[in-house]
């Protein structure tokens, strides 16, 4: 249960770093702005020509009689909406992450410069474009091993009672473990660790994954509250990967602004940056 309020503390911390470097902050709004804005052309597409889509997959009900085809294409409709939105739920993290991969970098940076003992922050070797590469192919991964478990959870939707209790709570775990191997990638990608160890990483401390992701996920269900909290959930993750790697934190840059730059450098700290040892791989990643 401490490891629980430990990744809950993670969650406000990177909150609170963001909100006192405010230039950080307005450049990471900038992806979620730019993603929101393309999620709402699509769904707004799916909801003006849904109907036609659906006629044309359905071309065995152009003759039912009566009400019948107008309830079951209309049903259709609406599955094919929510799935749409479900989709939205479900990608919209890994699709900001992508598009802002320069912007969340720095900010992560910044937040291990702050809060490292000597001012530095782990950085990549890759260039860019390989690490868009890997952020991309790893985000499919993800994506793939939560709609298994998405559609896993549906069909136990349907149980009575557990159906409507039990499963919607452990999809919000489940979500949130994902959720928070989004994020936490922008600092461990950027210390080559791979996906596997990642995931293994994540599975050795559940409980702290748990207190970060879970109530993120349940924050990102209310409109447009993503975009304003993703540059807090990078700063948060980053925290929450140094502790994963047990690496040493001095503390300062997380609470409280007079200490801010006194023995860490604070965000504008010059000091070299440095590359972190890659943890061993662990137990065997989820679903694999």
């Amino acid at each position: 249960m401490r490891d629980l309020g430990a990744g809950f503390g993670h969650l406000l911390k990177g909150q609170r770093w963001v909100a006192r470097h405010g230039r950080q902050y307005g450049f990471g709004l900038l992806p979620g702005l730019i993603t929101l804005v393309l999620y709402a052309a699509a769904l707004v597409a799916l909801a003006l020509w849904g109907e036609d889509a659906v006629a044309w997959a359905t071309p065995f009900a152009d003759d039912w009689d009566g009400p019948w085809q107008g309830l079951f294409r209309g049903f259709l409709t609406a599955v094919l909406f929510a799935l749409g939105l479900l989709l939205a739920v479900l990608t919209f993290t890994a699709v900001t992450l992508l598009i802002g991969q320069p912007f969340y970098e720095s900010l992560s940076e910044s937040v291990d410069r702050d809060v490292s003992r000597d001012g530095t922050a782990p950085v990549s070797a890759l260039p860019l474009w390989r690490e868009l590469w890997i952020s991309a192919r790893d985000s499919l991964r993800i994506l793939v091993r939560a709609g298994i478990w998405g559609v896993l959870l549906f069909a136990l939707g349907f149980v009575p009672v557990a159906g409507q209790t039990v499963v919607p709570v452990v999809g919000f775990f489940v979500t949130g473990f994902f959720l928070t191997e989004e994020l936490t990638a922008v600092a461990l990608q950027r210390r080559g660790v791979e996906l596997r160890e990642r995931l293994a990483l994540l599975r050795s401390r559940k409980m702290l994954v748990w207190g970060f992701g879970t109530p993120l996920g349940l924050a990102f269900l209310v409109p447009f509250v993503a975009v304003f909290l993703m540059p807090g959930a990078v700063a948060g993750a980053t925290l929450l990967a140094r502790e994963l790697l047990g690496e040493e934190t001095g503390g300062e840059g997380t609470d409280g602004d007079e200490e801010d730059g006194e023995d860490n450098g604070g965000e504008g700290n010059g000091g070299s940056a440095t590359t972190l040892p890659r943890p061993p791989a662990g137990s065997p990643a989820p679903g694999r």
